[in-house]
């Protein structure tokens, strides 16, 4: 089975609407403890602590969107963010990529890598 990639962006922004999800899931959780008020607060502030960590997620993302380029894809010609060497088309999930060195190269989350050094083979040769 072929493994799908995304666009990075839409990753991390799905990561943290999961983030707002789980933590009203933990602050739900606090209801069947209303005996004891201790352990409903701590389910709380669980709660609490993960929506406010997608808070800072989204923050996150949002400002490091800014700084992505933008560029049209060729396949469905709509206006999307890349973010590294390569990236995958937010619409179409076609794979872009900004370096002339992976033209026509495999599709492979490892070219963003920094400590992993992948050999291009020259097609030329």
């Amino acid at each position: 089975m072929a493994k799908t990639y995304s666009n990075k962006i839409n990753k991390i922004r799905s990561f943290a609407l999961a983030l707002i999800f789980v933590g009203f899931v933990i602050m739900y959780g606090g209801i069947f403890f209303r005996e004891s008020p201790i352990i409903m607060l701590i389910f709380i502030s669980l709660g609490m602590i993960a929506l406010m960590f997608s808070m800072v997620v989204y923050f996150w993302i949002g400002m490091l969107s800014t700084k992505a380029i933008v560029v049209t894809c060729p396949n469905c010609e709509k206006p999307t963010k890349i973010l590294g060497r390569v990236d995958m088309c937010m619409h179409c999930r076609e794979p872009l990529t900004l370096d002339p060195d992976l033209e026509g190269e495999e599709f492979s989350e490892e070219y963003n890598k920094k400590n992993k050094k992948i050999q291009t083979v020259n097609k030329t040769e």
